[in-house]
């Protein structure tokens, strides 16, 4: 009966084995595994919203980083890389968006905000020494 339990609490935990596989990626040189990390770490994946895909364990993940190897070994660019999966996913699959009509907010609000928020400690400051000029002057 011990033997029986045994092996099925084994067989149970063989899937959980499956699933733990590590993707392994052969690559012709150390060149070419260095773009890979660095192409992985760049493109976002599309399902998991702020996880590049080296990190992602999602399907469409997985399927993007055997995409960046296959066009390593074919001898593509970087940018031709990134281009490829810009025209499929758009401009969100980069964490680092090109500069046009479309994405303008996203390089245009933070730089707003900044300068509101100098402006308005500027004012403050300028409010709070004219006001602690007024004090000294009623105080004489």
């Amino acid at each position: 009966m011990k033997r029986f339990f045994l092996c099925a609490l084994l067989a149970s935990l063989l899937p959980v084995a499956a699933l733990a596989a590590i993707d392994v990626y052969q690559f012709d040189n150390e060149q070419q595994e260095q773009r890979f990390r660095v192409l992985t770490e760049e493109l976002r994946c599309p399902k998991c919203q702020n996880q590049s895909i080296s990190d992602s364990d999602a399907g469409i993940a997985q399927d993007m980083r055997t995409r960046v190897h296959s066009m390593i070994l074919e001898g593509r660019s970087d940018d031709e890389i990134v281009d490829y999966f810009v025209s499929r996913y758009g401009d969100f699959v980069s964490y680092r968006p090109p500069v046009n009509a479309q994405t303008s907010v996203l390089w245009l609000v933070p730089l707003i905000l900044l300068g509101g928020g100098g402006l308005l400690i500027v004012m403050l400051l300028r409010h709070a020494s004219a006001k602690a000029n007024d004090d000294e002057g009623d105080a004489s």
